[in-house]
């Protein structure tokens, strides 16, 4: 579901949010764990219209990429900001900048400026630019958050790129069988007419509901529709997708993988925040939505701990946040007093353990799902010539 919160920021000025949560409680607990104190919330429920509805979401990468290429180009904030905003097409790119520009002009530091618009700017987009309005070294900052965020972006795309042939053969095998079931076996059905009597079990099953099919072909056309329309309603709503997730974690292999790919995710935040000078309780304060419901509780107790004054590794280790790996490598960065470059290395080796995993699971699955469609759709094609089978067997 999705609400819409007016709250006070940092600075004390009133801004709008717009956030997806189960309930108004999780909302709520969203937006202070990002800063704000929440004035009002408001429900929104989703409308049938909003299944399809086109986001107009700010390019946050590539702002950040072409407003490093100007500054390294000898151009000041304000002028970059300005030829960034008059390249921008109309629309949601081109009124964010307009803001932040003006909020400039008007003496506002850029990171409250960029306060302004936390749909758009993340907390922890907001807090490296901080750290460089201290440092003077906004360059450095903006290339340490696009190195993180192709980072973090490149397992993702990995696995997704390793999902389009097994996507490819479950669309291409489910065609053949809605070809098979809504097109062959209502002719099939016909010229069994006659002799549905004597038809296996199974065979006359199937071309029943090929007779049905032929029959009410608009009404099973609508009951696929219907059916469709309301697993995408279902799965956009937060609560269905946390009951989903949950389920997932629970199973013993995959929900190992998920909670490791998850603490990468983790790892990598935190560390780029403590490289870029945030203390270390206001980075887990400000990472906590990065990871699942079912890690939160956990990062709470980790961070009363931390606060207690036990060193990183323990904290972590002591609630489940830690692999035997990070919690050797932490040990490492304390000693050192590097903690966010070890940090950093602990999900790039947690990012290439899960790489290793989705494509040992992917040489397994490809074969076991082309088996799995090749006797779907063989099943199909005997049940349907079974009958001229026995046909031919009883006049011999």
């Amino acid at each position: 579901m999705r609400f819409d919160l007016k709250a006070v920021d940092a600075a004390q000025r009133v801004i709008a949010l717009r956030l997806e949560a189960a309930n108004e409680a999780i909302a709520r607990d969203l937006a202070r764990q990002q800063g704000y104190a929440v004035l009002s919330v408001e429900g929104r429920t989703l409308a049938l219209g909003a299944l399809f509805e086109r986001r107009d979401r700010f390019p946050l990468v590539l702002f950040s990429v072409e407003l490093l290429a100007l500054l390294e180009a000898g151009l000041n904030l304000v002028e970059a900001l300005q030829a960034l905003a008059e390249k921008s097409p109309a629309g949601e790119t081109r009124r964010v900048l307009s803001k932040v520009l003006g909020a400039l002009r008007q003496g506002e530091r850029f990171s409250s400026a960029l306060g302004r618009f936390p749909q758009h700017f993340p907390a922890l987009y907001a807090a490296t630019v901080r750290s460089s309005e201290q440092t003077g070294d906004l360059r450095e900052s903006l290339a340490r958050f696009i190195a993180y965020r192709e980072e973090l972006d490149k397992v993702r795309k990995r696995i997704a790129s390793a999902a389009i042939y097994p996507a490819i053969l479950l669309v291409v095998g489910g065609l053949v069988l809605a070809f098979l079931t809504l097109y062959v076996v209502p002719r099939f059905a016909r010229i069994y007419e006659d002799i549905s009597a004597g038809l296996p079990f199974f065979s006359a099953v199937l071309l029943a509901a090929g007779r049905w099919i032929e029959q009410h072909g608009v009404a099973a056309a609508a009951l696929a529709l219907a059916a469709a329309l309301l697993a995408g309603f279902l799965l956009r709503q937060a609560g269905v997708r946390a009951g989903l997730n949950a389920r997932l974690w629970r199973l013993p292999a995959l929900g190992e993988r998920m909670r490791i790919y998850q603490l990468a995710r983790f790892y990598r935040t935190v560390g780029m925040l403590l490289r870029a000078g945030v203390p270390a309780l206001r980075a887990l304060d400000m990472v906590g939505d990065l990871l699942a419901a079912q890690l939160r509780e956990r990062l709470g107790r980790a961070r009363a701990l931390l606060a207690e004054g036990k060193p990183f590794s323990e904290a972590l280790t002591s609630v489940g946040l830690a692999t035997p790996i990070a919690t050797r490598m932490l040990a490492v960065g304390e000693r050192s007093g590097a903690m966010g470059e070890m940090m950093d290395r602990i999900a790039r080796f947690h990012d290439e353990e899960t790489e290793r995993f989705v494509e040992a699971f992917v040489r397994a699955f490809e074969p076991i799902l082309m088996a799995v469609l090749g006797l779907a759709v063989g099943l199909v094609v005997v049940l349907m010539y079974m009958p001229i089978f026995e046909l031919a067997g009883s006049l011999q």
